[in-house]
């Protein structure tokens, strides 16, 4: 499948974890790939997408997870959201993130925000 007919679901972030879960997937030693991420107009939000089926288990806090209840929200050459962007765009090597690794990745980021807010 190619990553303009591949399905998915959507995880959605506040930006400021979604890029910093971003740099630590990228910057990873196990080099896990990364799949395409989207933002909105205002760049408030980021967008992982994940595997269709996520949304039933996913539970991390101050993010939510799209499901696409079997129609399969289909990864599109434009992002699917009028304003918003590809802050990395599909790629046919690497259709969606692992939610396994994207929530180990969204977890530190929590952690690394919390230690930087509490520093002031």
């Amino acid at each position: 499948m190619g990553p303009e007919t591949t399905p998915c679901d959507l995880v959605t972030v506040p930006a400021r974890q979604g890029l910093e879960a971003v740099d630590i997937l990228r910057r990873a030693a196990d080099n896990e790939p990364v799949g395409p991420v989207l933002h909105d107009g205002a760049c408030a939000v980021l967008g992982f997408l994940v595997p269709p089926g996520t949304a039933e288990a996913w539970d991390v806090p101050g993010s939510a997870c799209t499901r696409t209840d079997g129609r399969g929200l289909r990864i599109p050459a434009e992002p699917p959201a009028v304003g918003g962007g590809w802050l990395l765009p599909p790629a046919a090597e690497t259709p969606v993130t692992d939610p396994a690794v994207l929530r180990a990745a969204l977890d530190q980021a929590a952690r690394l925000i919390e230690a930087a807010d509490n520093c002031r």
